[in-house]
């Protein structure tokens, strides 16, 4: 069960990328050495669209944190990275597209909030408690 108050929340998200990396991966009617040949393709699941704002909240977390703490945070990124190095080993373009969310969601924060104030402590509360939420549901629907 995941807690409001929980230091990182969001920590789930890289247990649900370990509980299906490979979700949903439709079988093919190309022969195998078709399939070896394209190193680059995709595989896309289901929950990419879900996955890609997870890793924007990841990203505007970890901005907030980081503007926010009196001491030092560390694991956002790292946990982005450990999603990043489960969910799209082998999928540079989907690794692309999700560090991209990550990015977008980091400087989103950091184009409006230049110091800690009580609305930014407010965003950072919703968000970990939106990705807390989406996580959550990511697992509940796709998960084993």
């Amino acid at each position: 069960m995941i807690h409001n108050r929980l230091g990182r929340p969001l920590l789930i998200c890289i247990a649900l990328a370990a509980a299906f990396p490979a979700v949903a991966q439709p079988a093919t009617s190309a022969p195998p050495a078709q399939a070896s040949d394209n190193a680059d393709a995709e595989r896309p699941t289901p929950y990419d669209d879900r996955l890609s704002r997870l890793a924007e909240i990841l990203g505007s977390i970890d901005y907030l944190r980081t503007l926010c703490s009196t001491k030092q945070q560390e694991g956002w990124r790292g946990d982005m990275q450990q999603l990043l190095d489960i969910e799209t080993k082998g999928e540079p373009k989907r690794k692309e597209r999700l560090t991209a969310a990550f990015n977008r969601g980091y400087r989103s924060f950091a184009s409006v909030y230049a110091n800690c104030t009580p609305q930014a402590l407010v965003a950072e509360e919703r968000y970990r408690n939106e990705g807390a939420t989406l996580a959550t549901e990511i697992t509940a629907r796709f998960g084993n």
